[in-house]
């Protein structure tokens, strides 16, 4: 009975710990939209919400998806787009039809969802790769990092994408857990909200389908865990279900985008599964102006990127352009192959800046030294701890564990690869800052235990607490285990 007390004690705790910490999330980036205001104002990394803004209005007026004057990159005057995020757009249009065109009601929105929903995901994913005490400083690191604060509050899709990102791990992290108590229609829900998440984190920022295959993969990896060995009765019964997962969770993922195919469609009377943008930023990551060293933003005000498209291309329609233009830019790449490697070098040395420049506004410099510059250390230390610690063989507890960082940082790389062949931002490392905060929150819990004087025991709890203390193979997901 005294154990039971100390663990509920504890769970209470650890929870009152957690909702503390949401709340604080929550205040900061209410502060950071209330701050924003209703002006659309062209604040450093923020030029796109500018667009967003711009088509949410449009698609009230009953105008659709297209702008009212010539627009970045190169669309004409109310002809139709879909360079832009079709979900965020509709999250717009939906906020200004109910409240008016206030863009701070649809920021302060935004920054309820993002500050609950980005350290309660965390928190899960933190726990079963490292356990409570570590979820609980990843939450709170999540927090407070500056560039979630700053982006919560504009009008882009940074936050809700980084939100889908990690809801798409968790439940992939739930179908990977070998429990063969769970329902039948309980798995088959857990492959629905899989489906939900994937289509959504899709339709925010389209770049996350190169990781597709590879969550399903894993996923499915994991589910034949549960009959590797078993008789071939048993084998052929859980490959049908595994078959009926998939197929439900891409069912999902096509009813989400087939829409937005279709309006490609009739608009471009060409195929575009979801958004013209992949082709301009392949050509423009590559285009010969950048030299040897890739130049995230060209001088101006924007519109220097509408004068580097061929005057050949430009008669044809946005979709014809994108797929003319990556056409482009691989002849680029197959013209001078070396370059490419030096600019992708070059992408790569921007996409990992953590230092301030010259080139930055200040508070642009404060926003990366205050959160990148200070987790990058200890993302570093955490992966090397992590990896010396997942040492082959274990229980089946520490396997799942070891399971569950192989799909978190294979994702990250995957993601990362994207960006660094293409083109890149620093805002589009992101969401991979999110997969890897909980990595920096493990040197810092050990820090803090060694300057707390906690006995050896209590600081290599640190991985210990990976291990679940409940008989199940992961730790609950539940907020309050």
């Amino acid at each position: 009975m005294r154990v039971l007390g100390r663990h509920r004690s504890r769970t209470v705790t650890n929870a009152r710990w957690l909702w503390a910490i949401v709340s604080a999330a929550v205040a900061l980036r209410l502060g950071a939209a209330l701050y924003l205001g209703n002006d659309i104002a062209l604040l450093p990394g923020t030029a796109d919400q500018l667009s967003y803004h711009s088509l949410a209005l449009r698609v009230l007026e009953g105008q659709g998806f297209s702008f009212g004057t010539g627009w970045w990159p190169a669309t004409s005057p109310d002809q139709p787009t879909a360079h832009w995020s079709y979900l965020y757009v509709l999250f717009l249009s939906a906020v200004y039809g109910v409240v008016g065109p206030h863009a701070v009601a649809a920021r302060i929105i935004q920054a309820i969802v993002a500050g609950v929903l980005q350290p309660l995901l965390t928190f899960v994913i933190a726990r079963r790769l490292f356990g409570r005490r570590v979820a609980l400083a990843s939450a709170f690191i999540v927090a407070g990092y500056a560039y979630f604060v700053y982006y919560a509050g504009a009008l882009m899709t940074e936050s809700f994408f980084i939100v889908a990102l990690l809801w798409s791990l968790d439940s992939a992290m739930r179908l990977g857990t070998v429990d063969s108590s769970c329902a039948k229609p309980q798995r088959l829900w857990r492959w629905l909200n899989l489906g939900l998440a994937l289509a959504v984190a899709t339709l925010l920022r389209q770049a996350i389908l190169v990781c597709v295959p590879m969550i399903l993969g894993w996923v499915a990896w994991r589910e034949s865990a549960r009959w590797r060995g078993g008789a071939p009765r048993v084998r052929r019964a859980a490959l049908a279900s595994l078959a009926r997962g998939l197929g439900a969770t891409l069912l999902i993922m096509a009813l989400c985008i087939l829409p937005w195919t279709i309006r490609n469609y009739r608009a471009f009377h060409e195929f575009v599964l979801l958004n013209t943008n992949a082709g301009f930023a392949f050509y423009w990551g590559n285009h010969p102006i950048h030299g040897n060293t890739f130049i995230p933003i060209l001088p101006g005000d924007g519109s220097r990127y509408g004068t580097l498209v061929p005057d050949d291309l430009r008669s044809l329609n946005e979709a014809q352009m994108d797929r003319a233009l990556l056409g482009r830019g691989l002849q680029l790449v197959a013209d001078e192959p070396w370059r490419y490697v030096r600019l992708s070098i070059s992408r790569g040395r921007e996409y990992l800046k953590f230092w301030p420049s010259s080139d930055s506004g200040t508070l642009s410099n404060v926003a990366r030294v205050a959160s990148f510059g200070l987790c990058a250390p200890f993302m570093l230390v955490g992966l090397y701890l992590g990896v010396r610690k997942s040492v082959p063989g274990g229980s089946p507890r520490e396997q799942t564990r070891r399971a569950y960082m192989r799909l978190v940082l294979s994702v990250a790389l995957v993601y990362s690869l994207v960006h660094v062949l293409t083109w890149t931002l620093v805002r589009y490392r992101l969401p991979i800052d999110a997969l890897l905060l909980p990595f920096a929150a493990v040197p810092m819990v050990c820090l803090v235990d060694r300057f707390a004087r906690r006995p050896r025991s209590s600081r290599e709890s640190v991985f210990a607490a990976g291990r679940p203390s409940s008989t199940g193979p992961e730790p609950s997901a539940g907020l309050s285990s």
